[in-house]
């Protein structure tokens, strides 16, 4: 559990920051690459909403948006940001059963210890109704660790494939690399996922 309080200590030291270093950034390509593959008035966990980011887009879309979080600082601060009220959660709490069609987890679940992944991600699809669908990044790369005060698992294409042999039910369906969109970050490299519940 450390490496999970540790990231969320982190946030709650610096959520102001943090938000205001995400709030802002333009990340339309990604969230409308995964809006596509939604029907109209789908339901949405925000799974790690940080700032509240996206939860705000896909609520502006129209579509129905649950949001949680891990800090407490940053569920404060994305309940004001979005007008709806964002419970503070921890990934391993998730117990809903075919709630969501889509579940978008940006730049979250990359804090979990990658021999806890799957079961965290078996999670989420159970939580899925049928046919719906997962978002997620993670850096790109084999590093596991702590980096600037947070735990990272970075993952590539070979290691996530490895994965998913523990994960049932779930397929990708799209996986793609971007750079990082933050000022300053250009260089970072990112997978990127979407996962479909068989």
């Amino acid at each position: 559990m450390y490496e999970i309080e540790s990231s969320i200590e982190y946030y709650n030291i610096n959520a102001k920051k943090f938000a205001e270093e995400t709030a802002s950034v333009d990340f339309e390509v990604t969230q409308k690459r995964f809006q596509d593959k939604l029907l109209p008035n789908a339901v949405i966990l925000d799974f790690g909403c940080g700032s509240g980011r996206d939860t705000k887009f896909f609520l502006e879309q129209g579509y129905s948006v649950e949001a949680i979080d891990g800090s407490s600082e940053l569920c404060k601060i994305a309940s004001e940001y979005t007008g709806i009220k964002v419970k503070q959660m921890l990934f391993q709490d998730l117990a809903e059963i075919k709630k969501y069609d889509g579940i978008w987890a940006c730049s979250s679940i990359l804090h979990v210890p990658y021999e806890r992944l799957a079961d965290i991600i078996t999670k989420m699809a159970a939580a899925l109704k049928d046919r719906g669908i997962i978002y997620t990044s993670f850096k790109y790369g084999t590093y596991e660790g702590i980096r600037k005060e947070r735990y990272f698992t970075d993952m590539t294409e070979d290691k996530f494939a490895n994965l998913l042999k523990d994960v049932e039910h779930v397929r990708i369906e799209e996986q793609w690399l971007t750079f990082d969109v933050r000022p300053g970050r250009g260089e970072e490299q990112w997978l990127n996922l979407i996962l479909r519940k068989k």
